[in-house]
């Protein structure tokens, strides 16, 4: 949906974004499908590791309402092996090209902590969103890539690195520590002329289950940024693992967290499970209508 510029409200919460010259309204929340490219993501890794299966899972999650699509080659799960940026290209380039031609509405986003990999996928498709678990971290040249690309990026929170993250984290406040480093990469974008960026709590990268339901607990205050708001919590181990069961079990837990998210303010729910997450935001609408 295209907005106006004459919507005053709407330009004071910044819940929108500039997706390829044209304004993006997240004033209604809106779900992105994970699409996992990877013989080994904690939950799904294997399944859409061949085009078809990646191709036929997009087009799934598109019928189902996925409003964005998030396509990830390089698994970020505790401990996981990083294929290098060759591999990973190689991975993604036919999938992404794939989805932009028969799915050419839908918004794509790119999960990588990888300057050269969003570089040249922009330069080659054209406008991508670039979700970076490292908040430009892990590559020192992601925000200036990121400046001079001008596309959306999802800036997350993450204590140490994939291969080291949940070797015992450790904060005094979660969710104080997690917002000023949040703030302090942004006054570096915001530096660089970046503006259309999406905040990301980052749970279970570096954090445990209590720092997860901590965090949680005190979304409201990513009101705090004035920026729009994305949750990830599908079918991760503050889930599972609070209850001693798997990720194939976890479908309400994530559910009842995506309805809770909604009501802090979240704006995007990245989930694996696409309809189940459109049927949480519809009843949420609804029940905002009785809410005036």
């Amino acid at each position: 949906m295209i907005i106006s510029t004459t919507e005053k409200e709407f330009f004071k919460k910044k819940n929108f974004i500039n997706y390829n010259g044209e304004l993006y309204d997240l004033s209604s929340p809106r779900v992105m499908g994970i699409l996992n490219v990877t013989p080994d993501s904690f939950y799904d890794g294997g399944r859409y590791h061949h085009f078809k299966s990646a191709i036929n899972r997009a087009e799934k999650m598109i019928a189902e309402g996925a409003d964005i699509i998030d396509v990830g080659a390089c698994s970020t799960r505790p401990g996981a092996e990083m294929p290098d940026a060759t591999e990973e290209l190689n991975r993604l380039f036919p999938v992404v090209e794939a989805i932009k031609k028969s799915f050419p509405d839908v918004v794509l986003s790119v999960d990588t902590f990888r300057a050269k990999v969003a570089s040249e996928l922009v330069e080659k498709f054209g406008c991508l969103m670039i979700n970076d678990i490292s908040a430009g971290s892990l590559d020192n040249d992601m925000f200036s890539t990121i400046a001079r690309l001008k596309v959306p990026y999802i800036l997350m929170h993450m204590q140490g690195t994939p291969q080291n993250m949940q070797n015992n984290p450790v904060y005094k406040n979660v969710t104080k520590q997690v917002i000023y480093e949040l703030s302090r990469h942004l006054d570096n974008l915001y530096s660089m002329g970046v503006n259309d960026v999406i905040i990301d709590p980052g749970f279970g990268f570096g954090k445990t289950i209590d720092h997860n339901y901590e965090l949680f607990n005190h979304l409201d205050a990513f009101r705090f940024f004035e920026m729009p708001l994305m949750v990830g919590v599908s079918r991760k181990s503050m889930i599972y693992k609070y209850f001693g069961t798997t990720p194939e079990d976890s479908l309400n837990g994530t559910t009842v967290l995506n309805t809770l998210a909604l009501q802090s303010g979240a704006n995007i729910l990245r989930v694996h499970d696409v309809k189940p997450a459109v049927e949480a935001i519809a009843i949420f609408n609804k029940l905002k209508q009785f809410a005036q």
